[in-house]
């Protein structure tokens, strides 16, 4: 199993193969993921715990535990954790490295990493 610690909490991926990735998502509460797309990867994400909002495109739902939802690649999407802190699985394909940030409330936008070399 990896840890991967991030800004918003953290992941654990209990799978990784060629052909998909498995991870636990924990986001604490009032954090919120990177505003952001895919090119390739493809993910469904299921709702262990928690309640959120998911941002997508332009709408936002309220997700609740045991909520399902699909991300194909290009969708923009957000995911966060305004009410309590969440604890999602995430299974995807296996492109990890695949993420366009548009928005991110820790500075890690292209823009962002581009000022910060300058």
């Amino acid at each position: 199993m990896k840890f991967v610690k991030k800004p918003w909490g953290y992941e654990k991926w209990f799978a990784f193969t060629k052909k998909y990735v498995g991870k636990i998502l924990f986001i604490k509460k009032g954090h919120r993921l990177s505003r952001q797309y895919h090119k390739i990867k493809h993910e469904t994400i299921y709702t262990l715990e928690g309640l959120y909002i998911m941002e997508l495109e332009n709408s936002k739902k309220t997700m609740k535990q045991g909520s399902v939802i699909v991300i194909p690649p290009k969708k923009i999407h957000r995911m966060y954790a305004k009410f309590c802190d969440v604890m999602l699985i995430e299974v995807s394909t296996p492109e990890v490295w695949d993420v366009v940030r548009l928005e991110d409330d820790y500075g890690r936008t292209q823009m962002s990493a581009d000022k910060r070399r300058r």
